[in-house]
């Protein structure tokens, strides 16, 4: 079909004949089109990837939060000023 997006091709190596025949069991109704099977498997790759990729934000934000504050008071009012004051021009 022609398109004018690019195109991939995968070689199917033991490892994805492995996948292709775990995605067949979990969509078997696709079991003889291997090329929707990598799709199933590239779409729920993707989700799973983009919810890892959030809870991993959330805990950076959540540290972020519960650090928030913490080395308050640990600089004497006017440090960064004068520590400046000591560098060269």
């Amino acid at each position: 079909m022609p398109t004018t997006r690019p195109r991939h091709i995968l070689t199917e190596t033991d490892e994805l004949t492995a996948a292709l025949e775990h995605a067949a069991a979990r969509w078997p109704a696709d079991r003889d089109r291997p090329s929707r099977l990598l799709l199933h498997l590239i779409e729920t790759g993707d989700r799973t990837l983009t919810a890892e990729l959030e809870h991993a934000r959330a805990h950076r934000r959540d540290v972020i939060a519960r650090n928030a504050g913490a080395l308050a008071g640990a600089y004497e009012p006017g440090y960064l000023a004068a520590l400046r004051s000591e560098w060269p021009e």
